[in-house]
């Protein structure tokens, strides 16, 4: 079973992406991804939506 995070920017802490995760991993997802309001590749974190 799969379900919907969001990406959570690092740097300004705006959710940019959302993305579907398996539910089985107990790991947060860290991805680089680009960041539109700091204008680079900045890390963004798993963050759910409540």
């Amino acid at each position: 079973m799969r379900e919907y995070v969001w990406l959570e920017c690092t740097s300004c802490g705006r959710r940019n992406y959302r993305t579907q995760k398996e539910t089985r991993a107990t790991e947060k997802l860290e991805l680089k991804k680009y960041c539109p309001t700091e204008r680079k590749h900045v890390v963004h974190k798993e963050s759910r939506k409540k």
